[in-house]
C-alpha cells in the first residue's frame, strides 16, 4: 500500500494524564452541567452535507441525506408522543437504518435501547419489558418483541407522507447534559441483566476525549462498527459519524473471518477500527504479512490483551504498520475510561484516565494506593452514568459517594475492577475482585449464568467458571449436579446470548466447600483435559468417511475436549463458537490447502456435511 500513516502521537509526559477538555458547547445544553463539549448533533449539523456519512453493504447516505432522515424519524417519533426521557427500543441489525433510527431517536430528545435481533426471544422480551421502554423499531412485519409494547417498522419512520407538510428541517430538541441519551443492557450478578443509563454529556464528552487522546483524528476517517448494537463498543463507533467521520458498516459474515476482515479493512480503505483483543489476535498477521504501512488505527478493548498480543502489536505500532492504541472502561462510565498507545514492550497496561473522568485507586479501607501498588478502581466525574434504570437499590451499591475532599456531593462508580499504579500514573489491570468475567470482549456475570442453569428442572447446583478448553483457548465451563448436558445447553441457547452458554458441561456429584460451606470454586479444574485416544480412534474412528471427515473429526476433539466425534455431530451443540471456528478453519487450510470460509461452518455445522463441502472445494480447486 502506498496510503500514508497518520502523524503518530506526541510521546506522553512523565505523568500520562490527558489534557482536561474546554470546548464550550455549541447548543448551550452540556455547557450548563460542566461537561465542556459540544453536543453530539450539534456538531453532526456542521458535518459536509455531499460526503459519505454511512457505508453499508451497496447502501450509501450522505451527511443531507441522513439530517434528512433523521429528521423525518423525529418528526414521527414525536407525533407519537416520543420525546426527552422516553426510551425508544431500536430491535434492528447492523445497518444504514439502525444508524438513521439512533440519530433520529436522539434528534427528538428521546433515548434508545440497542436490542439485537440476534439475542435470543426471551432476552429481547426482557429488555424491552424491563427498560419501560415507550416504543419499539423493528426491521419487518414481525411484530414487538414484548407484547403490549407498540411496534413500528424503520420503513415506517422514514416514509415519506403522500400529503400533508413539507419535511421537517434537521433541529434537534433542546436536552441538557442529563438528558438520558441511551439504555444499555449488561450481565447481571442477581440472575437478571440491568440496563445502565448514560446521559447526552457523558456520550458528548467520550468523542471529544477520542479525539484529544489522538484516537480520532483529521477529517474524514473511515470507521468500521464492528461491535453487536447491543455492546457499548458500538457506541463509541456510531458517535464518530458526528464529527464528520464515514461510518462503514461491517456485516456478520465479515467480522467473524478473519481473511474477510482484513480483505474488508483494504478495500473500505478503513482508517479506524474497534476490536477486542481475540479477535485481534488472527487479524493482525493478515494486516501485516504485506509488510507495507496502513492508515489504521486499532482501538484494541474489551477484554485484557495477553502480554504476547501486546508485544505484536507494539512492533507493528513502532514498525509504522498501523496504530495499536488500548481502551478499557466500563459501561457504567460511557464506554472508554482510560487509554494508552501500545507503542513499547513490557508490561501491558491500560494506559492512564481520559479527562471525563477521575481516578481512585484505593485499598480495602477505601484509602488511596500509591505508585507500586494496587487496588480497586473507582472512577468519577461527568462521565459516570446515571445509575441502573429502575434499580435504584443497586445503583446505591455501585455508585457509591466520591470520598475526595475537591468533590463535596460527588459520585463514582466502584468498577470491581483491581488495578496497579505505575510511576508514571498509568494503570496495570490485574483482574476482577468479584464473579465477573470478560469472554471475547463480553462482560459476563456468572451468577446470571448459574441462576439460569438452577432454573432447568432436575438441576440441585451449578457453578459456572472462567476456564480453557483442551486446546488453551478461554471459555466458560458450567458443572452441575444433575440435568443432562444437552438439555441444559439447549435451555441456556433459548434464554441467553451465545456468548454466556458454557462450552462444556460437566457433571459432577458433589461440589467441594470451603470451610465456611462456601462453595470451593478453587477445587473446579479450570482447564479441560484433552481426552485419551481409543483403539477405535487410533485406527480410524469409526463411521468415519475420508481425510475431510478424520480431520475434522480430530481438531474437534481437540479444541472441543470432546471423548469422541461422530459424522452427525454438530460443532456448536458440542460447545464450539467463534475463536473454535477459526481455529478449525486454519487447520483445514495449513492440512488440506482448501481456502476454507469461516461462514462455512456455520452453514454446514454437522462434521458430514462440512466434510462434504470441503471435498466439493478441493474437487473446484483441482478441476
Amino acid at each position: 500500500m502506498t496510503a500514508v500513516l497518520p502523524e503518530r502521537p506526541a510521546a506522553a509526559p512523565a505523568v500520562p494524564a490527558f489534557p482536561a477538555v474546554a470546548d464550550p458547547c455549541a447548543c448551550g445544553t452540556c455547557a450548563a452541567a460542566g461537561t465542556g463539549a459540544a453536543d453530539l448533533l450539534a456538531r453532526l449539523a456542521t458535518a459536509p452535507g455531499g460526503r459519505t456519512a454511512v457505508v453499508a453493504g451497496d447502501d450509501r447516505l450522505t451527511f443531507d441525506e441522513l439530517r434528512a432522515e433523521a429528521a423525518a424519524v423525529a418528526a414521527r417519533l414525536a407525533a407519537l408522543g416520543v420525546g426527552p426521557e422516553s426510551v425508544v427500543a431500536l430491535c434492528l441489525p447492523r445497518g444504514a437504518a439502525l444508524v438513521t433510527a439512533i440519530i433520529g431517536t436522539l434528534t427528538a430528545g428521546a433515548a434508545y435501547l440497542p436490542v439485537d435481533p440476534a439475542l435470543p426471544a426471551d432476552r429481547r422480551r426482557y429488555l424491552v419489558e424491563d427498560s419501560g421502554a415507550d416504543l419499539v423499531v423493528v426491521d419487518g412485519a414481525d411484530g414487538s418483541p414484548a407484547p403490549g409494547v407498540r411496534a413500528v417498522t424503520a420503513a415506517e419512520l422514514t416514509a415519506a407522507p403522500s400529503d400533508g407538510p413539507a419535511p421537517a428541517p434537521y433541529a434537534p430538541v433542546p436536552v441538557t447534559a442529563d438528558t438520558l441519551a441511551y439504555v444499555i443492557y449488561t450481565s447481571g450478578s442477581t440472575g437478571r441483566p440491568k440496563g445502565v443509563e448514560i446521559g447526552r454529556g457523558a456520550a458528548s464528552l467520550l468523542l471529544k476525549e477520542l479525539e484529544e487522546a489522538g484516537a480520532a483524528t483529521g477529517e474524514g476517517r473511515r470507521v468500521g462498527w464492528n461491535a453487536s448494537p447491543s455492546f457499548d463498543a458500538s457506541v463509541q463507533q456510531w458517535t464518530r459519524i458526528c464529527r464528520g467521520d464515514t461510518l462503514v458498516m461491517i456485516d456478520e459474515e465479515t467480522r467473524r473471518d478473519p481473511s474477510l476482515l482484513a480483505a474488508f479493512v483494504d478495500e473500505q480503505a478503513l482508517t479506524d477500527l474497534d476490536i477486542t483483543p481475540s479477535h485481534a489476535d488472527p487479524l493482525l498477521d493478515l494486516l501485516t504479512e504485506d509488510g507495507g504501512p496502513r492508515p489504521l488505527t486499532l482501538l484494541v478493548g474489551g477484554e485484557a490483551i495477553s502480554p504476547a498480543l501486546w508485544d505484536r502489536l507494539a512492533a507493528a505500532h513502532r514498525s509504522g504498520l498501523l496504530r495499536a492504541l488500548n481502551v478499557y472502561g466500563p459501561t457504567e462510565c460511557t464506554v472508554d475510561s482510560t487509554a494508552g498507545w501500545i507503542d513499547g514492550p513490557g508490561e501491558p497496561h491500560i494506559g492512564a484516565v481520559l479527562p471525563g473522568l477521575r481516578m481512585r485507586l484505593l485499598d480495602e479501607k477505601l484509602v488511596p494506593v500509591g505508585p507500586g501498588e494496587s487496588g480497586e478502581l473507582y472512577l468519577a466525574g461527568p462521565r459516570v452514568g446515571r445509575g441502573y434504570r429502575r434499580r435504584p437499590g443497586l445503583t446505591a451499591e455501585r455508585f457509591v459517594a466520591d470520598l475526595a475532599e475537591d468533590a463535596p456531593g460527588g459520585r463514582m462508580y466502584r468498577t470491581g475492577d483491581r488495578c496497579r499504579l505505575l510511576p508514571d500514573g498509568r494503570l496495570v489491570y490485574l483482574g476482577r475482585a468479584d464473579g465477573q468475567v470478560k469472554l471475547r470482549g463480553h462482560r459476563i456475570e456468572l451468577p446470571e449464568i448459574e441462576a439460569a442453569l438452577t432454573r432447568v428442572d432436575g438441576v440441585a447446583e451449578a457453578a459456572v467458571i472462567l476456564g480453557e478448553d483442551a486446546g488453551g483457548t478461554a471459555c466458560l465451563i458450567a458443572y452441575h449436579r444433575g440435568g443432562d448436558a444437552t438439555a441444559l445447553r439447549a435451555a441456556l441457547t433459548e434464554g441467553l446470548p451465545s456468548y454466556m452458554v458454557p462450552s462444556a458441561f460437566v457433571a459432577v456429584d458433589r461440589f467441594a466447600t470451603t470451610p465456611s460451606g462456601k462453595l470451593d470454586r478453587a477445587a473446579l479444574a479450570a482447564r479441560l483435559e484433552a481426552p485419551a485416544e481409543t483403539e477405535a480412534e487410533a485406527a480410524g474412528a469409526e463411521g468415519l468417511n475420508g481425510r475431510a471427515e478424520e480431520l475434522i473429526a480430530r481438531v474437534w476433539t481437540q479444541v472441543l475436549g470432546a471423548a469422541s466425534i461422530g459424522p452427525d455431530d454438530n460443532f456448536f451443540k458440542l460447545g464450539g463458537h467463534s475463536l473454535l471456528a477459526i481455529k478449525l478453519v486454519s487447520r483445514v487450510r495449513s492440512e488440506l490447502s482448501v481456502a476454507l470460509p469461516v461462514k462455512a461452518v456455520y452453514t454446514h455445522p454437522r462434521l458430514r456435511d462440512l466434510a462434504a463441502h470441503i471435498e466439493e472445494l478441493s474437487a473446484a480447486r483441482d478441476a
